[in-house]
């Protein structure tokens, strides 16, 4: 006698979600792009700005997946704990310490400064709604493999 299978719910974003999410990531690159690639003053300081949104996009990335993967139980070593969350404090003191000390317009700095948060929190938000789009192919995934056993 075969058992019935669970019905088995994968709860999925809705497709305006996913457009939100991936338009607010673009409009925040774009809008620190736009930021940077205006950016009065020496190339110098214009390079390490660009460095530190690159190390920090990076950063919120990996710290994003380092946190998901730990999230029910402890999945990395503590060496690796403390190189993703040192390295994403690291990364954004460094670059608000660069946007401090540059010597330009307050507002412009003031733009800066939003449209680098803006790319911290819209990383973040990428990376779970990507992350949640894996975990439910898993477990589609996982739920026709059991249903293709119980019918067999």
């Amino acid at each position: 006698m075969q058992s019935a299978s669970p019905i088995v719910v994968v709860r999925r974003d809705t497709k305006a979600w996913k457009a939100q999410v991936w338009i607010s990531f673009g409009v925040a690159v774009s809008l620190c792009g736009i930021g940077l690639a205006w950016l009065p003053g020496e190339d110098l300081d214009r390079a390490f700005m660009v460095m530190g949104y690159v190390f920090c996009l990076s950063a919120a990335f990996a710290l994003a997946k380092f946190v998901r993967d730990n999230e029910t139980r402890p999945a990395d070593t503590p060496l690796w704990k403390l190189v993703v969350w040192g390295g994403f404090a690291f990364a954004m003191a460094l670059t608000g310490w660069g946007l401090w000390r540059m010597a330009i317009n307050p507002t412009y700095k003031a733009f800066l400064l939003v449209s680098w948060l803006f790319l911290i929190s819209s990383a973040f938000t990428l990376a779970k709604t990507l992350r949640d789009a894996y975990e439910a192919d898993l477990a589609e995934a996982r739920a026709q493999r059991h249903a293709a056993r119980d019918t067999q």
